[in-house]
């Protein structure tokens, strides 16, 4: 109210030979404030509203795991659904406990291409960890795995030599070197700088370049449990 007051007596002022009232007219002031108002209260209860929804949800590790009758777990794998926005983690076929996850830009699709922005479906590992990245931790998932390269060797998408050097590469070192064609450098991560805003969203964003992104808080648990080598199933 107080800047509507300010425009009703800047409305009879002038600047030299320009009166304000030509470039302020106080009724859509006062409509963008009002909009402007709606706008900020419905960002804010949508994060409110989220936030509890997240707090409702929320069961630490330790307690899914006493829940299920695990002190810990020996042989823990990663089971992503795309189309449900989840990420589960099993014991071997026991689901212990399910976190919402986000995708690739493109959700549509299965990734092909490089620069694609699509979550690849298949059945991977977890070849690298990196605890310091920008979306604050990151597995990297062996993509592209065999059937990836052996499908994209079928359509003459890369050459039998780049198939041999994926294959060596798959056998031999674990994480796949980025393919010019094919992509790579893909995985499950945090969400870092935004993880506030993102996490409480009571909606699914998919904003990554085809990893599956985690609150911060979650991809810790995940972190705490998985290790090199853990199965990762992306369907």
């Amino acid at each position: 109210m107080a800047k509507l007051k300010i425009f009703e007596k800047l409305k009879g002022k002038k600047l030299g030979p320009i009166e304000v009232s030509d470039f302020i007219n106080v009724g859509i002031a006062r409509n963008i404030l009002y909009l402007t108002g709606a706008i900020l209260l419905f960002i804010f209860g949508a994060l409110l509203y989220g936030f509890i929804l997240s707090e409702v949800r929320s069961v630490p590790i330790s307690d899914a795991m006493f829940q299920k009758g695990f002190s810990q777990l020996k042989n823990p794998n990663l089971l992503i659904d795309r189309k449900n926005y989840t990420l589960g983690l099993y014991e071997d076929s026991v689901l212990i406990k399910e976190y919402r996850a986000n995708f690739g830009k493109s959700i549509n699709a299965p990734k092909t291409r490089a620069n694609d922005n699509s979550t690849p479906v298949g059945e991977y590992q977890i070849c690298r960890i990196d605890t310091s990245h920008k979306y604050h931790k990151f597995l990297q998932i062996n993509y592209p795995n065999l059937d990836d390269a052996a499908s994209a060797l079928r359509k003459g998408w890369i050459s039998q030599k780049e198939y041999n050097e994926i294959k060596f590469q798959f056998y031999y070192e674990g994480c796949i070197d980025k393919n010019r064609i094919l992509g790579g450098n893909l995985g499950i991560h945090g969400i870092g700088k935004f993880n506030f805003i993102i996490k409480n969203l009571p909606f699914v964003f998919n904003w990554t370049n085809g990893s599956i992104a985690l609150s911060d808080e979650d991809i810790d648990e995940i972190y705490s449990i998985i290790k090199v080598g853990t199965r990762v199933v992306i369907k």
